[in-house]
C-alpha cells in the first residue's frame, strides 16, 4: 500500500505537460495521417470556395458570400455548433488605376494600388521619380538629401529573394508597409514600390500599407516586377544623361464606411473535456485581384478537412476541435482581434492553436511555441509527422497572423511550415487562382494537421503556458 501511495503521489507531482501519448492515441493519429495521404476532399472544398464566392476583400459582396458559404459548408460536412460571429471590418475599394512613364521615353506600366491607399486627384499626379534601394534608406536620409524628395514620386526598388521558408518576404515587405509614411514625412507626392513577389510576370502584388497620424497621406502603388525593371532601367540611363524621369499615376482607391463580416466557426465537440479547445484556423477573406485560392482558400480547406476527418472517427477525441475561418486577416486582423476579445475568459482552456496561411505547398517542418517543460511531449507528437516528410523545427513559432492576438494569454501554438518556394510568385496577385494548387499537396497538409490535432485533442496532458513570442523580424 505504501508503494502504491508513493507511486500515486509521484504521478501527481509530475506536471501535466510531461505526460506521454498512449499507444492507441498514436495509432489513431497515424491512421488518420495515412488515410489522408490516400486522398481527401480538401481540393473539392477550396474549389467550391473560389468558384462560388470569387475575390473576398473585407466588407465586399464577395466577403459576405464567403461567410454564407462557410456556414453552409461546415453544416454540410457535419460540424456542430456552427455559427457566424459578427466582426466589423474596414471596406477599401480599389477603383480604376493606371500608370505611365511620361518622359524621357514614354510607355505605360502595369501597377496596383496598395491596400488602404488613398487615391490621386482626378487628373492624377505627374512628377519626377526619385529612386531609393529600400525604405530604410528613405527613413535615414539627412536633411540635405531629403530635400530632393519633396514633391517627387519616390520609387522603392527593393527586390524580393526566393526562399523555401519565405524568409525573403520580411525585408522586402517593409517598403510596402512603411513606405508611404516615410515618403510622406519628406513631402513626397506619391510612392511606388517594386512588387513584393518573386515572379517576373506583369501581375503586380498588392497588400496592406499603413499611414500614421500627423503625416500626409500620399498615394501608394506597386509596379509589376517587369515594369519595375523598366523604370529602374530608364532611371539608370537618365541619370547618366542628366534627364529626369517623369511618371504619371492615377488611382481611384478610396475607403467606404466600415462593413460587417464574420468569423465562421464549427466544432467537433470533445467527448470528455468539450470546454478545452484545439483551434485550427485559416482566413476567409482575400485580396480583390485573384480568387484567393492559395491565400487563404487552401488553408481554410486544409483545416476544414482535417477536422472533418477527426469528426468521422467512431469516437471523438477528449477535447473539442474548433475550426475558425477568420474575417479580414489581410487588412487589419479584425477577426483575430475579435476572437481574442470575445473568448478572453476561455483562452486558458485553449490547449493549442494553429493556422494554415502559406498556400498549398507541402509541409516540411513542425515548429511550436509551448512551455519549455512541454517540449518532450510536443517532440513526441511531431514524430508522428516524420513519415510524410515533416522534420522537427524550433520552439519559436508565431502560429499565424490571426493567432497573434492570443499571444498575451500564453496560448500554445504550432506552425506547420509549408514549402513556399513558389508562393510569392502568386501571392496577392491576379494569379492567385485554383490552378496553382496541387490536390496531392493539400492531402499531405491535411494528413499532418489531422494527425497532430487528434493527438493533441486526445492526449492526457497539456502544453502549459507559452512563452512570449520573439520580436517579429
Amino acid at each position: 500500500m505504501r508503494l502504491s501511495l508513493c507511486s500515486a503521489l509521484l504521478l501527481l507531482s509530475v506536471p501535466a505537460t510531461a505526460q506521454s501519448l498512449a499507444p492507441e492515441t498514436a495509432a489513431t493519429a497515424a491512421a488518420l495521417r495515412d488515410s489522408a495521404m490516400q486522398g481527401t476532399r480538401a481540393f473539392e472544398i477550396v474549389r467550391s470556395l473560389t468558384l462560388e464566392t470569387g475575390p473576398r476583400p473585407a466588407g465586399s459582396a464577395g466577403d459576405r458570400a464567403a461567410v454564407e458559404w462557410g456556414v453552409r459548408k461546415l453544416k454540410e460536412l457535419g460540424f456542430q455548433n456552427v455559427r457566424a460571429e459578427k466582426v466589423t471590418v474596414p471596406h477599401w475599394v480599389r477603383g480604376a488605376e493606371s500608370g505611365e512613364i511620361v518622359s524621357p521615353w514614354p510607355q505605360p506600366v502595369i501597377l496596383a494600388a496598395l491596400g488602404g491607399s488613398v487615391g490621386t486627384p482626378e487628373g492624377g499626379i505627374e512628377a519626377e521619380v526619385v529612386q531609393v534601394p529600400d525604405v530604410a534608406a528613405l527613413e535615414g536620409m539627412d536633411a540635405v538629401t531629403a530635400a530632393r524628395v519633396k514633391g517627387k514620386i519616390v520609387f522603392i526598388n527593393r527586390r524580393m529573394e526566393r526562399a523555401k521558408d519565405g524568409s525573403g518576404y520580411g525585408p522586402a515587405v517593409a517598403g510596402r508597409g512603411r513606405g508611404a509614411i516615410a515618403a510622406g514625412k519628406l513631402g513626397a507626392a506619391a510612392v511606388l514600390i517594386r512588387s513584393v513577389g518573386t515572379d517576373n510576370n506583369r501581375t503586380p502584388h498588392t497588400g496592406a500599407m499603413r499611414y500614421e497620424d500627423g503625416v500626409p497621406r500620399i498615394p501608394a502603388a506597386a509596379l509589376s516586377n517587369p515594369d519595375a525593371d523598366t523604370l529602374e532601367g530608364q532611371l539608370g540611363i537618365a541619370e547618366k544623361s542628366g534627364k529626369p524621369v517623369v511618371f504619371r499615376l492615377k488611382l481611384g482607391a478610396h475607403l467606404l464606411p466600415d462593413g460587417e463580416s464574420a468569423n465562421v466557426i464549427g466544432e467537433i465537440p470533445g467527448r470528455e473535456k468539450p470546454e478545452e479547445i484545439v483551434l485550427l484556423g485559416g482566413h476567409l477573406d482575400s485580396w480583390d485581384l485573384g480568387t484567393g485560392a492559395i491565400d487563404d482558400g487552401a488553408g481554410c480547406a486544409i483545416m476544414i478537412e482535417a477536422a472533418r476527418r477527426i469528426g468521422e472517427l467512431p469516437q471523438h477525441p477528449r477535447r473539442t476541435v474548433r475550426v475558425i475561418l477568420f474575417a479580414n486577416e489581410e487588412f487589419g486582423l479584425s477577426g483575430g482581434r475579435a476572437y481574442a476579445e470575445k473568448y478572453a475568459a476561455d483562452l486558458p482552456r485553449h490547449i493549442l492553436a494553429g493556422e494554415s496561411d502559406f498556400g498549398s505547398g507541402r509541409v516540411w517542418q513542425a515548429d511550436s511555441r509551448v512551455a519549455p517543460e512541454a517540449l518532450p511531449l510536443f517532440d513526441e507528437i511531431a514524430k508522428l509527422l516524420a513519415p510524410i516528410g515533416v522534420e522537427r523545427g524550433d520552439n519559436e513559432s508565431g502560429g499565424g497572423a490571426d493567432l497573434s492576438p492570443l499571444a498575451p494569454a500564453g496560448v500554445p501554438v504550432v506552425g506547420l511550415s509549408q514549402d513556399g518556394t513558389w508562393y510569392f510568385d502568386w501571392h496577392h496577385t491576379a494569379n492567385d487562382t485554383l490552378d496553382k494548387i496541387d490536390a496531392r499537396d493539400l492531402d499531405q497538409n491535411v494528413a499532418a494537421w489531422a494527425a497532430l490535432a487528434y493527438a493533441v485533442a486526445e492526449m492526457p496532458g497539456n502544453f502549459g503556458k507559452a512563452p512570449e513570442p520573439a520580436p517579429r523580424r
